[in-house]
């Protein structure tokens, strides 16, 4: 079975090494999406839904909303935010009976990244 939790946070940043106007200052409205995969412990449950959202808003969405990526990550596309997502709650969200599956950032209602831990 797979557990969703999707939260959203505000962040600028700019993309120095890319040539276009996203290496100019700008922000969106980001969707994050985390999925742990697991079994049913005795209370039937993957994941508390509730430890699941303190989680992932203390170690993530608190330290990204409404910042400059920038300040926390040289390059900050979709792509490397992911990788930064997933290096935060893979021990966290890892227990007994579930573990971390994978993790989508969304720029845009129509633009993200899927990362599921692989190697970069």
């Amino acid at each position: 079975m797979i557990c969703i939790k999707e939260f959203e946070f505000d962040a600028a940043h700019y993309l120095p090494h890319y040539r276009g106007k996203c290496e100019h200052l700008h922000g969106h409205t980001y969707k994050l999406v985390v999925k742990v995969e697991g079994t049913p412990d005795q209370e039937g449950m993957v994941l508390d839904f509730v430890q699941f959202k303190r989680t992932v808003k203390e170690l993530v969405v608190d330290k990204l909303d409404h910042t400059c990526l920038n300040d926390l990550l040289p390059q900050p596309s979709a792509e490397h935010i992911s990788v930064w997502v997933w290096q935060q709650l893979e021990k966290p969200l890892t227990g007994p009976n579930y573990h971390l599956a994978e993790v989508e950032v969304w720029e845009t209602k129509t633009s993200g990244i899927v990362y599921r831990g692989e190697t970069c």
